[in-house]
């Protein structure tokens, strides 16, 4: 490409267009923008070619290749030889245009299209005018796109000594001449005339039409013994097979220079010009449009179905980071979370296929992170201190996270799956056991999610996702490169099905009303840039208003029909033991949970107040005796901070409690009518009281009662410190 085409062309695109050719080519390298000399250096580089053309639809795959093959007719194969810069190898736009779509009006306007986005995307290098050139990278690895072998020329003057050239002149009735130079002339005109090579054609016995059919449609290459290596070791000359191939028609063909050495043992080719010719005419294979949905069946109830999804999702969002705040996942030395943690999670949210692809949407959206917790230096000073262990623990941004609705706490959720580069449901070993936050990172997950969306774009309220013999081919059309095949591609698209399912994106079979706006997002580009402003509406729309009251039950339950506001979970967290999730969420209250609720600060009557602000009607009798009764006893006994002893005005609780069998183990000893002391550690001592069914609250050296508060560790935001 020369360069000063190149940065003129450059010069004419606006900061989005290059934005854009940056995004798909990975041109920037640490956040910083390239300038027009980096575009310049980069769009020429073979992996910098090769990422563009992964987001090749089919038609424009298609033009690449018509190009190329073209090329390869016009000036021969591209060199091998990487360290040299190529020549040029322009081919005329209408040569193009007439390889793909012959005459008819309409292909041509549909590929001269397709031959501007290309020159959009930089895969056709400037100056774009009436010839087409295309960077080293297409040359070598798309030019045998047309099915079709190389040339007679080529292949005749490679393979074949003169004493060959000279036997497949005399087969094909041509004069005899002196030199290898003329005969070789001769025999090329020949089978490259089409009025000749039709007529030897018609002459050829039923065995050799039969393998020159299938040569033509489903590929040049043939294993047949017609030739054998002539000359040394490392010669590349063949010689006619003495004893034939075994194969009639083979040799019929070999004979009469219809097949070929291909520069492989015992591997033979049919030249381009023999199957054009069987073919009847040059024609590319050239798709314009997408494959048409049809005969599918309809999906009903497509929206009500995400919103249930998303229901579901919330809640196990909810209890999956609040199990990793209570106790964090352990990192293996291998990598990724130990599985024992991940079987513990799934215990009461889900099964732990779904846990591992929710940890890595939490990861990836930053409510997640890695901490570094510094190991137990060893008793023997000269000992190598241990490593520090990695844990898995919710970031400070999970804090904000939960003071969110429900509808906000899934946007950073779908955001980072839009652009999620790794299939989580997908294990690309199955004979290894999965695990989360393994690390692993798929190029082609995103542009095969975003093929399959739009596919399932293009069949509104219809269950494409569970039509493959349709989804397949039109997702295969939208991104060729990209879209994998074979028993893992299919796994790979069913897996990444099931996730969009999982979070809404789909409901029955049917691209969502969400779905639609990931789309959109992932078409524009804005998913990597500002997705939030488009989901956060969305969101809004599907769910329901968070739920700001609760119906409080005579058998000491608080019933919220729907997701509760985080006020209101907050509260009831405090007070309850959270019992089922779903369409409704139900909290079990007990004398622990209510003594819990005490032993965080909260007063007996001021709870009251705060349920009966947020009740449904009036709070069952049982449930105000309950909390009044545990106000009543909680605290009676304190425990001091001083290693540590028991204090009570209640002289016969704290003669009950020495004699008590469960304590015991604390050694407990009354030293003053209203004082105790224990054998145990202050923790140790609490611990025990409560086990037993007491109420005790922990008193400071300074006689004040302290509020005891579950201690927070929280990982660092990535998302923060990369701002």
């Amino acid at each position: 490409m020369p360069r000063d085409a190149l940065m003129d062309w450059l010069t004419t695109r606006s900061p989005e267009q290059l934005a854009l050719v940056a995004d798909r080519g990975a041109l920037r390298t640490r956040g910083r923008e390239p300038s027009l000399e980096d575009y310049a250096h980069l769009l020429k580089q073979d992996h910098v070619v090769a990422r563009l053309a992964g987001f090749c639809t089919l038609p424009e795959l298609q033009v690449l290749r018509a190009i190329a093959w073209l090329a390869t007719q016009r000036y021969g194969p591209f060199p091998d030889d990487y360290w040299r810069t190529p020549d040029p190898r322009p081919v005329p736009r209408a040569e193009v245009l007439t390889l793909l779509a012959g005459q008819d009006e309409d292909l041509r306007a549909a590929a001269d299209a397709a031959l501007e986005r290309l020159a959009d995307q930089a895969l056709l290098q400037p100056p774009h005018g009436e010839q087409c050139m295309v960077a080293p990278y297409v040359h070598r690895n798309l030019a045998d796109g047309m099915g079709l072998g190389r040339s007679v020329a080529y292949l005749v003057a490679r393979y074949f000594n003169a004493p060959e050239v000279h036997r497949l002149a005399t087969a094909l009735g041509l004069d005899k001449v002196p030199s290898r130079e003329a005969a070789e002339r001769d025999v090329v005109a020949h089978l490259t005339d089409p009025a000749l090579l039709r007529a030897l054609l018609d002459k050829a016995p039923a065995s050799a039409t039969e393998l020159l059919e299938r040569l033509t449609y489903e590929g040049p290459m043939v294993e047949a013994h017609c030739f054998n290596l002539a000359g040394s070791y490392g010669s590349n000359k063949y010689a006619f097979f003495a004893g034939g191939s075994g194969h009639a028609g083979a040799d019929w063909l070999a004979a009469r220079g219809l097949l070929l050495p291909a520069g492989v043992p015992h591997i033979a080719e049919l030249p381009a010009e023999v199957a054009i010719a069987v073919r009847g005419e040059l024609r590319a294979t050239f798709t314009p449009f997408p494959p048409e949905p049809h005969d599918l069946e309809r999906a009903e109830g497509v929206e009500p179905a995400a919103a249930a999804a998303m229901g579901t999702l919330t809640w196990q969002l909810e209890r999956l980071l609040a199990g990793c705040a209570e106790q964090p996942l352990t990192l293996r030395k291998s990598g990724g979370v130990a599985v024992r943690d991940t079987k513990r999670l799934a215990k009461d949210i889900a099964d732990p296929e779904t846990v591992r692809f929710l940890l890595e949407l939490c990861f990836r959206a930053g409510l997640l992170g890695l901490l570094a917790e510094p190991a137990e230096p060893p008793a023997n000073r000269r000992a190598k201190v241990p490593p520090p262990t990695q844990v898995v623990l919710p970031t400070t941004a999970y804090d904000r996270w939960l003071s969110r609705a429900p509808a906000q706490r899934l946007v950073p959720i779908i955001a980072a799956w839009a652009v999620c580069r790794d299939i989580p449901l997908w294990w690309p070993d199955p004979d290894q056991t999965p695990v989360a936050l393994a690390g692993l990172d798929d190029p082609d997950a995103v542009s095969l999610r975003y093929a399959l969306l739009e596919a399932l774009g293009a069949a509104p309220s219809l269950r494409a996702a569970d039509a493959p013999p349709y989804l397949v081919p039109a997702a295969t059309w939208h991104r060729p490169a990209r879209i994998p095949q074979g028993p893992a591609g299919a796994q790979r698209i069913e897996s990444t099905l099931r996730e969009a399912a999982l979070l809404g994106v789909i409901g029955q079979g049917a691209l969502t009303r969400l779905g639609h706006t990931v789309l959109d997002l992932l078409r524009t580009g804005e998913a990597w840039k500002s997705a939030d402003a488009a989901l956060a509406p969305v969101l809004t729309e599907i769910l329901p208003a968070p739920r700001t009251t609760a119906r409080f039950q005579s058998d000491l339950t608080a019933v919220v029909s729907g997701a509760p506001e985080a006020k209101l979970a907050a509260l009831l967290n405090a007070v309850g033991v959270r019992e089922s999730e779903g369409h409704a969420v139900v909290w079990r209250i007990s004398h622990a949970s209510v003594r819990h609720a005490l032993d965080s600060g909260h007063q007996p009557d001021t709870l009251l107040d705060q349920l009966r602000a947020v009740a449904e009607g009036e709070l069952p009798q049982p449930l105000e005796y309950l909390i009044k009764d545990v106000g009543r006893t909680h605290g009676r006994m304190r425990v001091v901070r001083s290693g540590c002893c028991i204090r009570s005005d209640d002289e016969a609780l704290l003669a009950e409690l020495v004699h008590a069998k469960p304590l015991r183990a604390l050694g407990l000893r009354l030293i003053a009518p209203t004082v105790l002391i224990s054998a145990s550690p202050e923790r140790e001592t609490v611990t025990a009281l409560r086990a037993a069914g007491y109420a005790p609250a922990v008193e400071a050296e300074t006689g004040a009662t302290l509020v005891e508060q579950p201690p927070t560790r929280r990982a660092p935001d990535p998302h923060r410190r990369r701002r």
